[in-house]
């Protein structure tokens, strides 16, 4: 019974975030700024990768596929498409295919990459044209300086 509720409640709740997904202007964004947690290490490490490249972290190769966001006046939400494979330094490298979707950054429990050592999921897509034109920000615990 508790399992019948549970696939029930995950498969409206992917349907209403798919409604709600497809409503958005997603604009394409070149690189994806992805964090990747290390089971063992307790460590958290953030890296971007450009889309169509392939990035290393531990013994996953991720490539990005695509990446997306929305402009700055709707609601903020980043998507990209990842391949994620395990390669083993076996002496034949063996490569393992893990992961292959769309992971969305404001869910990343709704696709997300099972491994037993390792966790990755999208942060946001960034496009560096968009942030040059952002106000620098002042850096934390000191004023930002006034204009005279």
């Amino acid at each position: 019974m508790k399992r019948s509720f549970a696939i029930a409640a995950i498969c409206s709740t992917c349907a209403m975030i798919g409604t709600a997904y497809a409503a958005l202007d997603y604009r394409p964004a070149p690189v994806a700024q992805l964090q990747g947690l290390d089971k063992i290490t307790a460590r958290i490490s953030t890296f971007e990768v450009p889309v169509g490249q392939v990035a290393s972290f531990g013994t996953l190769s991720i490539r990005v596929d695509a990446c997306y966001n929305t402009p700055p006046e709707e609601r903020p939400e980043s998507a990209s498409f990842l391949e994620i494979a395990d390669v083993r330094d076996d002496g034949q490298s063996t490569r393992e295919q893990l992961f292959s979707g769309w992971m969305f950054a404001s869910s990343p429990g709704l696709s997300a990459l099972e491994h037993p050592v390792y966790d990755v999921w999208l942060k946001e897509c960034l496009n560096p044209a968009d942030q040059s034109d952002a106000v620098p920000e002042a850096p934390q615990g000191k004023p930002a300086p006034e204009d005279p």
